[in-house]
């Protein structure tokens, strides 16, 4: 654990540098974590993101200044609905996300769209461009994230059930038939439906077992090892893509490597108090200054968490 002063320093640096420049979802994320605010106050500001289809836009996923409902906005609100545990589907949020997800909107009948054609009318990283002929390519990035929230909070009873039942049947099979899979991003999304899974007890749809079996594989091969990557705070994949506590199952291959994770955090807190963001756009570099300090915020409370969970606060 850090010394008590550094760590109460470390705080304060962080917290008065979101005060200052966090978005209002950042901002009640941090007071949430770090200062007994309400789950209510965090639901409420990611309220303003969302649309009257149920779905999510408005830049919530920085890099992409869409204002429309879109598959992956809509997965980085489950990833906050999921941060603070927050787990009641008569919520308006949540009930706008099940209605979204129900609607058939940006979905080709296996899976929901990870880019969307609209995209590209706004600010945007390259990554989010859309192009016609691959859109409906098949990526289980975010649909096996979405499906497992659907069977976390849909009505057992619903069609949307049923429907998140078959796409994670779907996906667990995609999944499995594949080698080892090596974008961290895919992996992720599997991570999450394991957990939504055995959160809502939901052991009849997929063998929860077999799909451990292969995240523990891949997880261990994604987390990159190399020395030298982790004298920076570079673009890789680290613990943290794949989870935030070490009450993971999936900490348990990883737990050297998950505290040498808390080590780089806290030797890459830049200037600022914060850290930088390892990527940038290579359009819009107007746009980007704002994305970029959008960012800065969002992993602050990333990190801050991860030390938190880990005993290192």
């Amino acid at each position: 654990m850090l010394m008590f002063s550094h760590s109460r320093k470390l705080k304060t640096e962080v917290g008065n540098w979101i005060y200052r420049n966090a978005r209002s979802i950042d901002l009640s994320r941090w007071s949430f974590h770090f200062e007994h605010g309400c789950p209510e106050a965090v639901l409420n500001a990611l309220s303003k993101y969302q649309n009257g289809d149920g779905g999510f836009g408005h830049a919530l996923e920085a890099d992409s200044w869409n204002p429309n409902s879109s598959p992956i906005q809509t997965w980085q609100a489950t990833e906050i609905i999921h941060e603070i545990g927050y787990y009641d589907p008569d919520t308006p949020v949540t009930a706008g996300i099940l209605k979204y997800l129900d609607s058939g909107a940006d979905f080709n009948g296996k899976i929901w769209r990870c880019l969307v054609l609209s995209n590209n009318d706004y600010p945007h990283a390259s990554w989010w461009q859309a192009e016609p002929d691959t859109i409906d390519q098949c990526t289980y990035n975010p649909t096996a994230a979405l499906a497992g929230f659907g069977l976390l909070m849909a009505d057992h009873n619903s069609e949307l059930y049923e429907k998140c039942s078959q796409i994670a049947r779907e996906a667990f099979d995609h999944y499995m038939q594949r080698g080892p899979e090596n974008d961290m991003h895919t992996v992720r999304c599997y991570v999450r439906l394991y957990e939504y899974c055995e959160l809502s007890d939901t052991h009849d749809v997929i063998d929860l077992c077999k799909l451990r079996e292969k995240l523990d594989e891949d997880i261990k091969n994604q987390i990159d090892r190399d020395a030298k990557l982790w004298d920076t705070n570079g673009y890789f994949s680290r613990p943290s893509v794949f989870f935030n506590t070490p009450g993971s199952v999936f900490c348990e291959q990883n737990k050297d490597t998950a505290e040498l994770e808390c080590d780089l955090i806290i030797k890459t807190q830049n200037a600022e108090g914060v850290w930088d963001v390892p990527w940038n756009w290579t359009d819009y570099p107007n746009e980007w200054i704002i994305s970029e300090n959008w960012w800065k915020a969002d992993i602050a409370v990333k990190n801050m968490l991860y030390l938190k969970n880990f005993g290192r606060l």
